[in-house]
């Protein structure tokens, strides 16, 4: 198929056009670099540097014979996005060109708004650059677990049956954010939601849980093919963020109580569940939902698990409960429901103490660049 990955340059989108390229599809990435400039703005930066996206679509020719196109520009505005759509004419269009930091959309008004205008207009010229130049194209979003906030049921797979009064329906399970970003989110799918039924657009919507790791089946022996890899409080994954403190003596910085529990999936499994979403499309007028994670641990599970392997490894991992900058249960109920990409084939890499002395490894070859003044800043929700 012809794919074109919007966020091509991001922590997920570099990764997801190897792949998919490898698979043999057609790949253009699109991206203007915005997370690189939030970056540069902030004075935070990632373990190692990273080449343009148009010299890692060169190294990526050169170690594997495939070709990832390559467009830099702005998709909120129309005359680019436009532009895009009818050069490529995309049969899947996989969205990941969002500001993607719940930290940083809590900043400051300046980065709120950011936030809000991006990731909304983007997806907004998504859905009409779709309508006009690739009516059959299927969007394939990446959403986020944190839509559904943590109620006190059972988190279905994106929809819910409900009784009252006598009567039965089935609607989109209630969601409750717990920051502005995630909130993007929100509206992302109400937005989707309401041309699927207006104009019968194809939508999968991956509801994915915070993501860690390096390395995938396609850049294992090309460190130049790596991903950003994010520390700091701003861009970096909890996971990510452990494995950097504990490999440079910083405390691992949880949260309050540390009760905190999400649903964690390999980066392997994020490109595993991308390929399984894009080649079983929805169906025309079908807005289908994954919840995308793995398995599920509390902020003190996984602090324990990287204390454990760290000291494993003589590292003398601490742990520092911090008063909580996040608005948020610190304990809580949290049972979701996640078996619709396991149907269509998903073989889950589960967290080992083999995968954390990996990421440690790395983590200690480019130890001697860590800045330990940018991995918390404290910011608050309130």
């Amino acid at each position: 198929m012809r794919v074109l990955i919007l966020g091509g340059d991001g922590y997920l989108g570099w990764p997801t056009a190897m792949h998919l390229s490898n698979r043999g599809h057609e790949v253009m990435a699109v991206d203007n670099y915005l997370r690189r400039r939030i970056c540069r703005e902030e004075d935070v930066q990632a373990l190692f540097l990273v080449p343009t996206l148009n010299e890692r679509c060169r190294l990526w020719r050169e170690a594997s014979d495939h070709q990832v196109h390559a467009r830099i520009g702005d998709l909120s505005e129309w005359s680019f996005i436009s532009e895009v759509f009818q050069e490529f004419q995309p049969d899947a269009v996989i969205h990941y060109a969002e500001q993607p930091s719940a930290p940083y959309s809590m900043m400051s008004r300046r980065a709120a708004d950011l936030t809000l205008s991006n990731n909304l207009g983007v997806t907004f010229n998504v859905i009409q650059a779709v309508r006009e130049y690739a009516p059959d194209a299927h969007i394939i979003k990446l959403g986020t677990m944190g839509e559904y906030g943590t109620p006190n049921i059972d988190i279905e797979e994106g929809w819910l049956d409900v009784e009252h009064k006598g009567r039965r329906d089935t609607f989109l399970f209630p969601r409750q954010a717990g920051s502005l970003y995630h909130t993007t989110k929100v509206m992302d799918t109400d937005l989707l939601w309401f041309y699927v039924r207006v104009w019968g657009l194809r939508v999968t919507d991956l509801m994915q849980g915070p993501v860690y790791g390096i390395y995938t089946n396609e850049n294992t022996d090309t460190e130049n093919l790596a991903p950003f890899f994010n520390y700091d409080e701003l861009f970096g994954t909890v996971l990510n963020r452990f494995i950097v403190q504990a490999v440079t003596g910083y405390p691992l910085t949880v949260y309050g109580e540390g009760g905190q529990k999400r649903g964690y999936l390999n980066i392997k499994d994020t490109m595993q569940c991308v390929a399984l979403a894009l080649e079983n499309p929805a169906e025309a007028g079908d807005l289908r939902i994954f919840n995308q994670f793995v398995e599920t641990f509390s902020v003190n599970d996984i602090a324990e698990r990287i204390s454990r392997v760290g000291n494993e490894l003589g590292l003398n991992v601490q742990v520092k409960k911090l008063e909580n900058p996040r608005k948020e249960a610190e304990e809580h109920y949290y049972n979701p429901a996640h078996t619709g990409l396991l149907d269509l084939g998903l073989e889950p890499h589960y967290l080992s103490d083999e995968a954390l002395r990996e990421m440690m490894q790395i983590a200690l070859k480019y130890r001697p660049q860590v800045r330990e003044d940018t991995i918390f800043r404290g910011v608050k929700w309130n």
